[in-house]
């Protein structure tokens, strides 16, 4: 399962509206121990959203707590340039870049589900987890 920025804002973001349900897949998540991977890419942009949301504490439990049993992959040079290219030929304001990568990571592993709240990994016809 591919873990996105997303869901890992609302799981460290008590203010965020997805938090309750973050924390609750989290819970499950936990329970059922399934394998659980990200990559860099979404790391990195959780970070910076979280040191600008909520200071540096959020983006230590993040890193110290929260990715401890995730599987950081990293992008590779091929990944970077497939998302690049299909951002711009998608021509879509709200795609981002990290998301693009995200799918071509996915696929790269052939990851199906994953723990997100952007509607764009649903677009690809990939299944957030329930």
């Amino acid at each position: 399962m591919f873990v996105d920025t997303s869901f890992l804002v609302a799981l460290l973001d008590e203010d965020d509206p997805m938090f309750a349900d973050a924390l609750c897949l989290w819970q499950r998540a936990q329970a059922v121990r399934p394998s659980v991977v990200t990559s860099d890419y979404v790391v990195l942009e959780a970070c910076a959203v979280l040191q600008r949301r909520m200071g540096v504490p959020a983006m230590r439990r993040l890193v110290r707590q929260i990715l401890d049993p995730v599987e950081v992959q990293w992008v590779t040079s091929a990944d970077h340039e497939r998302a690049l290219e299909a951002l711009l030929v998608a021509d879509r304001r709200n795609l981002s870049l990290v998301d693009c990568v995200s799918f071509e990571v996915m696929r790269r592993l052939d990851v199906r589900a994953c723990l997100a709240f952007d509607r764009h990994f649903a677009e690809q016809g990939f299944a957030a987890w329930t």
